[in-house]
């Protein structure tokens, strides 16, 4: 048989192969690498997201521990009784200053 005979280095389907062994490989190490990233907000015990922050739709999940909730906004302004206890200073370099009354 012709094809038992012939020479890999002249097969150009066995590079192939070898390319995507490789990218297999350099796949699998990215996602690994991205799993055990200590920036991963996941991976903390504590988690809390806020998605749609300020509109009607707002929903805050948060995660302690192995228990999630989530609320959803109502689409309503908040409103209670109490009394001043401070002021909110926004700095020329974005950072905000409380200073307690």
């Amino acid at each position: 048989m012709k094809l038992l005979d012939e020479d890999e280095g002249i097969n150009p389907a066995l590079s192939v192969v070898n390319l995507v062994d490789v990218f297999l490989v350099l796949v699998a190490a990215l996602l690994i690498a991205i799993a055990q990233n200590p920036l991963n907000p996941f991976m903390a015990e504590d988690v809390t997201v806020i998605k749609n922050e300020g509109k009607d739709n707002m929903e805050i999940i948060v995660k302690k521990g192995n228990k999630i909730e989530s609320f959803k906004s109502q689409g309503q302004t908040g409103s209670g009784s109490g009394k001043k206890a401070g002021t909110a200073y926004e700095m020329t370099d974005g950072s905000i200053i409380y200073v307690a009354e």
